[in-house]
């Protein structure tokens, strides 16, 4: 029995190339993604490594407010000057240097715009020289406060060389500089992972970088040789107190890769989500193949069971042939997912400024989650299919007929007890518990239930489809021949159901939306003019703070306040806050009843936030911020949080205490009578000296910032893309085995007069009925789902719901134009089927 199972494998390898396929693309997602987590994981292991060679020991504050990779930029806190000279007296430290180092120093080029990163940090640093690391290329280090060095990968992108007068954005406000030295790193690099860094001489590093003299973000120590790091650190511990981490250079490479790795698991998550989408979608594909031919090896199965072959070896026969395509498609996958792997690590090293990636490795968990899924995934496709043939009655071998189609009974049952099971599922977490997981396994139960429901949907919708393409005796046999199987037609449909759901769904809550915040910004931002900018690095773009008072004495101004945000710890629970320069004046911009001038030591918070926590005017809240004590804050006023755009908001001191001391946005009103052309090129022309940043008018800064929803829809697009291609190749390979299921019927259709051209058009006509069908359905029930969850999001200000009808109309037309592409191999290969062998055909 296995030795005919596995020739009848070979006999049709043609036929199962296509189902195989679906299982390779699914699986490659899978191996792509943990392929590229293993990779980028070990160069981030040793970029770290390398950036924590030289150093042996370093003492750092506690950060006052600790925050972790995913929820944003830890806030360093500075210590003090004096502390290198209590390190360096410690017993078998060699040598303590005080270092300034962190994010935020821009370098404008030459072009006059800033450099941008997206994802490494842009450093401001002290210099204190080179070491075994660092190699100087040309000129030398700062000596003066007016000089500045950079790495080679900032003198690059910058296109600036030693002698250029350099403008440089930090805690202050663009200051220029003389670069006076260009350095570089061992084995020819640029950078250490992209990161681009600018060196000052101390006090100016201290000034630009952390708003004060006398301190340091961290004492790095090289120990006398012969000591071992981890004594020398123990010692230094108890020198310095509990105020302090102090830890050894592998233990701060050990740490820092550690937060890396933990956003790269996200990245990992979203890869594999997207792959169990595929492989969904590929479970129709291989759910119909099996079933297709099964339903054509009728009498080949009966005839086995008709010589002596028991049921259970029927079903052992197809579960082996799925099986032996499993492995294969999973091997093939593995492949796939490797390449997948690799390009995304170039991709992500190209992106990142210069990250010189570790060579591409295939780690244990690629190589068993691509057997195992792509192994499970076949099989599990196959077991209906192999229960149906084991039914075949062995007096079958002697009926020249298929497998008679089967009531819909059972399966519309089970399709509507499912569905409901799975809308139950996605009304609960949408509207009760709030929990992904389970919306998540509604989302799936509710497919598979509308798929059960599928062939008893398939039969009225297309006839009615195919009722277009009645004009001609070949589109009347198409549509007659594309409703002929529902079941089939069902399955195949389903593919592509899924694929395009998902896209529709998404598409309407990301427009909804995105709508949604547009119009709720139009409503409560009264600001006539917006001072702010496009994020292009890890920390937002910000301006110098006297901008605001400059703006509010330009003629024709009513008021100007700014926005400075960062995370805080208030009673104990670490949140964002706002502060303001001017609480009645931001009031203003947002069109809200007068809100007093806040003072040092009082706050307001919104009315929402008030009520959870049963606070009122008077209470007193610990307000922890990034750098600085813990402060006692008054509450003074509340407000609606909708009508405002913070929860929490401080005076305008506060912001000295935040990790980033300039503004973020700036809001400016209008007197009355005022114009915007009289005003805007006034206020623009004050931010000339900010590149990050532009002064527009409100409509044009809120389509700004709600425009990143259009980025996210693209690539969610793409992503599914492959899970719609899959239902594709389901459309493609329905047909091909349609085609050679009906080879005598088209032989007789031949042989009675239908023309070559004829067949061909029969044949698209049936691909573009069941295409159709499938983009039909997807976009109704991605319609459906995405306004469920939009109804759902209510009470989180979507509250308007778009339905995206220019992409849905345009999904259809595509679907069509899918099912003309997809029966070009099986049309060609009917109309070139030989008449006599045809009809002779059994």
């Amino acid at each position: 029995m296995l030795r005919a199972t596995l020739k009848s494998l070979l006999a049709r390898k043609l036929r199962l190339v296509l189902s195989g396929l679906a299982v390779v693309l699914g699986v490659m997602f899978v191996a792509g993604a943990f392929v590229t987590t293993d990779t980028l994981g070990r160069t981030f292991d040793k970029l770290f490594a390398e950036g924590y060679s030289q150093t042996d020991v370093a003492v750092m504050a506690k950060p006052k407010v600790a925050v972790s990779e995913m929820e944003g930029e830890q806030v360093l806190t500075p210590l003090p000057a004096s502390l290198v000279d209590q390190v360096a007296a410690v017993p078998g430290v060699a040598k303590a240097t005080g270092v300034i180092s962190d994010d935020g120093a821009r370098v404008i080029g030459s072009d006059g715009k800033v450099v941008t990163s997206y994802g490494p940090p842009r450093i401001g640093m002290n210099w204190v020289g080179t070491d075994d690391l660092m190699q100087m290329r040309q000129g030398r280090g700062p000596e003066k406060d007016n000089e500045i060095a950079v790495n080679e990968a900032v003198a690059k992108a910058a296109g600036i060389k030693v002698g250029d007068r350099v403008g440089v954005l930090t805690q202050l406000p663009k200051k220029t500089f003389t670069l006076v030295g260009v350095w570089g790193y061992t084995e020819g690099r640029d950078s250490i992972g992209g990161v681009q860094e600018v060196a000052f001489t101390t006090p100016q590093a201290q000034r630009s970088m952390l708003g004060q003299t006398g301190v340091f973000t961290q004492v790095t120590v090289r120990v006398d040789k012969g000591r071992e790091p981890s004594a020398v650190r123990d010692q230094i511990a108890a020198r310095v107190g509990g105020s302090y981490d102090v830890k050894t250079g592998e233990q701060l490479a050990a740490d820092s890769a550690a937060q890396f790795k933990e956003a790269l698991s996200f990245f990992n998550n979203i890869l594999l989500g997207f792959a169990g989408v595929a492989l969904f979608v590929g479970t129709f594909l291989i759910l119909n193949t099996f079933s297709i031919i099964v339903a054509q090896r009728t009498r080949e199965l009966a005839l086995m069971r008709a010589l002596g072959a028991g049921r259970r070896q029927v079903i052992n026969s197809v579960l082996v042939e799925a099986l032996v395509i499993g492995l294969i498609a999973a091997v093939f996958g593995l492949g796939a997912g490797v390449g997948v792997g690799a390009l995304l690590v170039t991709l992500f090293g190209s992106m990142s400024g210069g990250l010189d990636p570790a060579p591409v490795g295939v780690p244990l968990a690629a190589i068993l989650s691509s057997l195992i899924v792509g192994v499970v995934v076949t099989v599990v496709a196959a077991v209906l299919p192999a229960l149906r043939a084991s039914r075949i009655s062995p007096i079958a071998a002697m009926q020249d007929v298929a497998t008679p189609d089967r009531p819909l009974t059972k399966v519309t049952v089970t399709g509507a007890i499912i569905g409901a099971a799975g809308a139950t599922m996605l009304g609960i977490g949408l509207y009760g518990t709030s929990s992904l997981w389970l919306i998540l396994a509604g989302v799936l139960v509710t497919f598979i239930g509308i798929a059960l429901l599928t062939p008893l949907i398939s039969k009225p919708v297309v006839a009615g489809l195919g009722r277009l393409f009645s004009w001609s005796v070949p589109g009347r046999l198409g549509r007659l021949n594309s409703g002929r199987n529902p079941r089939r037609t069902a399955i195949t449909a389903a593919a592509l159901m899924v694929g395009i759901a998902l896209v529709t769904g998404v598409t309407v809550v990301m427009d909804s939306a995105k709508q949604s915040i547009a119009a709720q910004a139009e409503n409560t931002v009264k600001a006539e003019i917006v001072i702010g900018g496009d994020q292009n690095g890890p920390r937002p773009p910000t301006f110098d703070d006297a901008v605001l008072a400059k703006t509010a004495a330009l003629p024709g101004v009513r008021a100007a306040a700014g926005l400075w945000n960062d995370q805080a710890l208030v009673n104990g629970e670490r949140t964002y806050v706002d502060s303001t320069d001017n609480l009645a004046k931001m009031a203003d911009a947002f069109g809200q009843a007068s809100l007093p001038v806040l003072k040092n030591g009082q706050m307001a918070v919104s009315q929402q936030e008030a009520a959870e926590h049963s606070w009122a005017v008077g209470s007193v809240l610990r307000i922890q911020l990034p750098r600085g004590e813990e402060h006692n804050y008054t509450i003074v006023a509340t407000y609606d949080e909708d009508a405002m755009p913070g929860t929490y908001f401080l005076p305008a001191a506060a912001s000295k205490e935040f990790g980033i001391t300039q503004p973020m946005l700036g809001f400016v009103r209008l007197a009355d009578g005022a114009t915007m052309a009289q005003v805007l090129p006034q206020v623009k022309a004050l931010v000339a000296d900010s590149p990050e940043v532009n002064a527009t008018d409100r409509s044009s800064y809120i389509n700004q910032q709600v425009g990143t929803f259009d980025t996210v829809i693209t690539m969610i697009q793409v992503l599914l893309g492959l899970a719609i291609l899959i239902a594709v190749l389901g459309v493609i390979n329905t047909l091909a085995l349609s085609v050679l299921e009906r080879t005598r019927e088209l032989g007789l259709l031949r042989a009675v007069g239908l023309g070559r051209a004829q067949t061909m058009r029969m044949v698209t006509v049936e691909a573009v009925v069941i295409s159709v069908f499938g983009a039909l359905l997807g976009v109704i029930v991605g319609a459906g789902l995405g306004s469920a969850v939009v109804q759902a999001l209510d009470g989180e200000g979507i509250t308007d719901l778009v339905l995206p009808w220019t992409q849905m109309a345009l999904y259809l037309g595509l679907a069509a134009l899918v099912g003309v592409l997809a029966a070009v191999l099986p049309s060609i290969k009917a109309a070139r089927l030989n008449v006599l062998a045809a009809i002779a055909h059994d």
